[in-house]
C-alpha cells in the first residue's frame, strides 16, 4: 500500500480544466490561485499528484517553492527555477525534452531547443523577458507551460518580487490571446494565508486582479481511511472508527502530521481494554492547543518586547499597521515597564520574520505567517477573559 495518499483523480480533473478548459473553465487561463493553511498537504498534493497529471497531460511544468528559503528573494527563487527548466530544454537528451517527444510521438527539437537569448540573462536588467522566454519555449514544445509557485504570498513582499508577478502577466498576455498559439503559458500560485492569497485576485492593483482564486481542497474521509487501513495491515487491531477519526482530523485543522501524531499518543496511551473512540477526541483536543506551541515559543524566546509586537499583530484582523506609533511605543512600554524605541520594535519585528512567524504585508503592514496560529492565539485570549468581557 502507497505510503503517500495519492489524489490521481482530483489531480487530473484540475490538469484537464487548465489544459483543456471548457466554456466556464476559461477564466483558469488568467491564473489559478489555490489557497490553504500550513502543512494540510497542499506541497505533496502538488509535487505528488498535480505536477505529474500535468505532465502526462503534455505540459511543460516549472514548480518553485518561495517557502525552501525564505531568507532569499522570491523573485531570485522563480527566476533561478525558470532558468534550469530553460537549460534542461536546451539538453536533447534533458529529462524534458525526452517526455515531449514521447508524447508527441515526434522529434521535438532533436539537438535541444534552440533560444534566440542568452538563458542566464533571463529575468535580469538589460536581458530576455519572461514574455520572450517563455513564448520562444511554447512555440518550439507546441504546447503549455505551466509555471507553479508554492507559497505565493512572499512575492508580494518586496518590490522586486511584485515586478517580478507584473513579468508573469506580462508573459500571460503576450501569449495567450495570439490567434492560433501553440500553446498557453498557465500560472498556478498556492499560498498558506487566504487573505493575501485573494488578494492577489481581488486588488485591481495587483498583476493577478481577475484571475482565480479557490480554496484548497483538504483531505477528509477517504484519507483518514486510507492511514487506518495502513495500521490494520501493520497489525495494529485497535482502532477508532472512521468517524471518530475523521473528525479527530478535523479538530487538527485536517494536517496530516498532526494526525499521525494523534495516533501515535493513541496508540502508546491507550490502556488495556480501553476505548480509542473515547480517548482519540481528547487527544486531538490537546494536539489542537499545542500544535502552535513551537511558534509561539519562537516568539517567548525572543523576548518580552517580541512577545507585545505579535500581541499586537495576532490581535487584528487584517493588516496590522502603525506598529512604530506613539499609541503602539506607548502600549509596549505599558507592557515592559519601560521607554521602548521605534528602531528596537524594528528589530523584533525583523527577528519574527526571520523566524517565519510574521510576514511583511506591505509597506508598515504586517500579519502572521500562519492564520493558524493566530486562530490558536486567539481562543486562548478569549477563555482568559473575565465572564462577559469582549475584546
Amino acid at each position: 500500500m502507497d505510503r503517500i495518499f495519492l489524489r490521481t483523480a482530483l489531480a487530473q480533473q484540475m490538469a484537464q480544466q487548465l489544459l483543456h478548459p471548457g466554456v466556464l473553465d476559461e477564466g483558469l487561463r488568467s491564473g489559478l490561485f489555490i489557497s490553504g493553511v500550513r502543512r494540510t498537504g497542499k506541497t505533496t498534493f502538488l509535487q505528488a499528484d498535480l505536477v505529474p497529471a500535468l505532465e502526462a497531460a503534455g505540459a511543460l511544468v516549472i514548480y518553485v517553492d518561495l517557502w525552501s528559503n525564505t531568507q532569499a528573494n522570491p523573485a531570485t527563487l522563480v527566476h533561478a527555477a525558470i532558468r534550469r527548466a530553460l537549460q534542461e530544454v536546451q539538453t536533447p537528451t534533458g529529462a524534458i525534452a525526452e517526455r515531449l517527444k514521447k508524447l508527441r510521438n515526434a522529434e521535438i527539437a532533436v539537438a535541444g531547443f534552440k533560444f534566440g537569448f542568452k538563458v542566464e540573462s533571463v529575468g535580469t536588467e538589460g536581458g530576455a523577458t519572461l514574455a520572450e522566454a517563455f513564448t520562444q519555449v511554447v512555440d518550439q514544445a507546441h504546447g503549455d507551460i505551466v509555471l507553479i509557485v508554492d507559497e505565493i504570498q512572499h512575492a508580494i513582499t518586496s518590490d522586486e518580487g511584485n515586478k517580478m508577478l507584473l513579468a508573469l502577466k506580462a508573459a500571460r498576455d503576450a501569449i495567450n490571446p495570439r490567434p492560433g498559439t501553440p500553446g498557453h503559458f498557465i500560472f498556478v500560485g498556492t499560498g498558506s494565508h487566504r487573505a493575501l492569497v485573494s488578494e492577489l485576485t481581488a486588488r485591481r492593483n495587483q498583476a493577478f486582479a481577475g484571475a482565480t482564486s479557490i480554496a484548497y481542497p483538504v483531505l477528509d474521509a477517504d484519507y483518514v481511511a486510507h492511514l487506518l487501513e495502513r495500521l490494520r495491515i501493520e497489525g495494529l487491531a485497535t482502532q477508532p472508527s472512521l468517524e471518530v477519526a475523521t473528525q479527530a482530523f478535523r479538530t487538527l485543522g485536517a494536517r496530516p502530521e498532526e494526525m499521525l501524531r494523534a495516533l501515535r499518543e493513541l496508540r502508546s496511551l491507550l490502556p488495556p481494554g480501553g476505548d480509542p473512540n473515547d480517548f482519540l477526541p481528547v487527544i486531538a483536543g490537546t494536539l489542537r492547543s499545542t500544535a502552535a506551541d513551537v511558534e509561539i515559543m519562537k516568539v517567548e524566546q525572543l523576548g518580552a518586547l517580541a512577545t507585545a509586537v505579535f500581541e499586537r499583530v495576532a490581535g487584528i484582523d487584517g493588516d496590522a499597521k502603525g506598529l512604530f506609533s506613539a499609541d503602539s511605543l506607548a502600549g509596549y512600554a505599558q507592557v515592559l515597564g519601560r521607554d521602548v524605541r521605534a528602531d528596537e520594535v524594528q528589530a523584533v519585528l525583523n527577528e519574527l520574520m526571520v523566524a517565519n512567524v510574521v510576514m511583511r504585508r506591505g509597506h508598515g503592514l504586517y500579519g502572521l505567517t500562519d492564520p493558524f496560529v493566530q486562530e490558536i492565539w486567539r481562543e486562548r485570549n478569549a477563555l482568559m477573559l473575565p465572564p462577559g468581557e469582549v475584546r
